[in-house]
C-alpha cells in the first residue's frame, strides 16, 4: 500500500509543479496554478497516509519513489527516453527508499 501511495503522491506532486512549469517556462495560462495548487495539496495529504512512524523517514522514502516517477514522467509525458543514468540514478533511489522504509530497527 505504501508504494501504490507513494506513486500516487509522486504524480501529484509531478504534475503540480510540472503545471508551474508551463505557465514559467512554457508560457501557458496563468489557470494550469489552480490544477497546480490542487495537485500539490493532494501530493502533501497522500504524504500523510505513508506507514512510517516518523514523517522524516515517509518523506525519505517517497524521494526515492519520486526520482523514479519523475524519470517515468520524462518518458511517458515529456518524450524524452531516460539515458542509463537516469536509470541507475532511478534504481538506486528505489533501492534507498526500501531500506529507509523497511530496513530492521
Amino acid at each position: 500500500m505504501t508504494v501504490l501511495l507513494g506513486l500516487a503522491a509522486a504524480i501529484a506532486e509531478i504534475a503540480g509543479c510540472f503545471a508551474l512549469w508551463g505557465v514559467v517556462r512554457l508560457g501557458r495560462s496563468a489557470w494550469w496554478l489552480l490544477p497546480a495548487a490542487a495537485s500539490l495539496v493532494a501530493f502533501a495529504l497522500l504524504t500523510t497516509q505513508f506507514q512510517a512512524a516518523y514523517a522524516g523517514r515517509a518523506y525519505a522514502a517517497y524521494g526515492g519513489m519520486y526520482i523514479a516517477a519523475a524519470v517515468a514522467w520524462l518518458f511517458l509525458v515529456e518524450g524524452q527516453p531516460p539515458d542509463r543514468w537516469d536509470l541507475i540514478g532511478a534504481t538506486l533511489s528505489v533501492g534507498g527508499a526500501i531500506l529507509v522504509l523497511y530496513g530492521k530497527r
